[in-house]
């Protein structure tokens, strides 16, 4: 199982990004932050909208020291498929991890052994490769891209002032708490 604080397992796979196929591992991206974003197959229906969503948002992603790398149980021909035929999905500027052998899906728990396609996971990956959060999420449930987004904001938010905490809804610029006695009984 995959925790809270603590590394994420390592791989290094195929990816299909902008137009090439290329090996990608999680050292990749030591010292950025990382969204993996896991999705059930190309070629479906709501994968499509959560993927069009993210390439819009991408470029703030990337202004926030992040990069993200999609994940499919589908090979690198079949991403470039997708790519090739779906308006939406050519708007994709991140890699699109190659999954086939469903070694990643299972370090990361996302495999649905039954049907061998993947959840709907989120994990938020902090630059040493130590996981601040993830979320799973039925099949037939979308995810929303702008609270990824807070999320990341909020975590490194954390990580850059480590006595303070961002309390429910937090956006940048709102306040925050520093956990104490004096609170206790006072929220």
């Amino acid at each position: 199982m995959v925790n809270i604080n603590e590394k994420a397992p390592e791989f290094k796979e195929n990816a299909y990004v902008n137009g090439k196929v290329k090996k990608i591992s999680l050292e990749d991206y030591k010292g950025k932050w990382l969204v993996l974003f896991f999705y059930p197959a190309d070629f479906t229906f709501i994968c499509p909208t959560e993927l069009g969503e993210l390439a819009d948002n991408y470029e703030k992603i990337k202004k926030l020291n992040a990069e993200v790398i999609s994940v499919s149980i589908d090979t690198e021909f079949v991403h470039k498929a997708w790519h090739d035929t779906s308006e939406t999905i050519k708007k994709i500027k991140f890699p699109m991890l190659a999954d086939p052998a469903r070694r990643v899906c299972k370090s990361y728990w996302t495999l649905i052994g039954e049907e061998g396609l993947s959840l709907r996971a989120t994990f938020i990956i902090d630059p040493n490769g130590i996981i601040k959060a993830f979320e799973y999420h039925d099949n037939s449930i979308g995810r929303n891209v702008h609270e990824l987004i807070r999320k990341l904001q909020a975590a490194q938010f954390v990580e850059k002032h480590g006595d303070q905490v961002c309390p429910v809804n937090w956006e940048p610029g709102d306040k925050t708490l520093k956990p104490g006695l004096d609170l206790v009984g006072k929220i």
